[in-house]
């Protein structure tokens, strides 16, 4: 569900204009990052915690060569679940109910999709014919497509590196 989808579907559920729905996800959004950088969480009762978390300065390593290697201060951005939130992902029946085509949007999407039915149905010889001959090539088994470079390319270097193994064993 990207923004636009969440607009609609809060737009649906409450029965409020979508420009409106959309103006105060905007004003939300704003005042949450306002209020959170200079510090302040941000606390919806059971839903989430928004907060910043200034990290120290501390020692970490390198993994390939092991050296140590100094790792700057910074500051993250912390959204943490609140119970009641949690409680709700994992027990679907604890969620709130929504009305009727709310999510997913089930008669806007029925009427599209009717109105492109009734267009292919005009034109169904010659689309047939076509998705036929795509599918045939795009379905060939496996054992009759050819091998690729990158294919050879990686066996070759797979015995290289069981030949370097064994005569390391030795």
């Amino acid at each position: 569900m990207n923004r636009r989808d969440l607009v609609q579907a809060v737009s649906t559920q409450t029965g409020v204009e979508r420009k409106d729905v959309d103006n105060v996800l905007k004003g939300f959004t704003d005042v949450v990052t306002a209020v959170v950088s200079k510090g302040e969480p941000v606390s919806i009762s059971g839903f989430a915690k928004f907060t910043k978390v200034d990290r120290p300065a501390r020692m970490g390593r390198n993994p390939q060569t092991q050296q140590p290697v100094r790792i700057k201060a910074s500051k993250k951005a912390r959204i943490t679940p609140l119970k009641g939130f949690k409680d709700a992902v994992v027990k679907t029946s604890l969620a709130p109910k929504l009305e009727r085509g709310v999510w997913p949007p089930a008669p806007a999407a029925k009427k599209t999709a009717a109105k492109k039915s009734s267009a292919k149905k005009a034109g169904a010889k010659k689309s047939s014919t076509r998705k036929t001959a795509a599918k045939k090539s795009t379905t060939r088994p496996a054992a009759k497509r050819p091998a690729t470079k990158k294919a050879a390319a990686k066996k070759s270097t797979a015995k290289k590196s069981t030949a370097r193994k064994s005569t390391a064993r030795r």
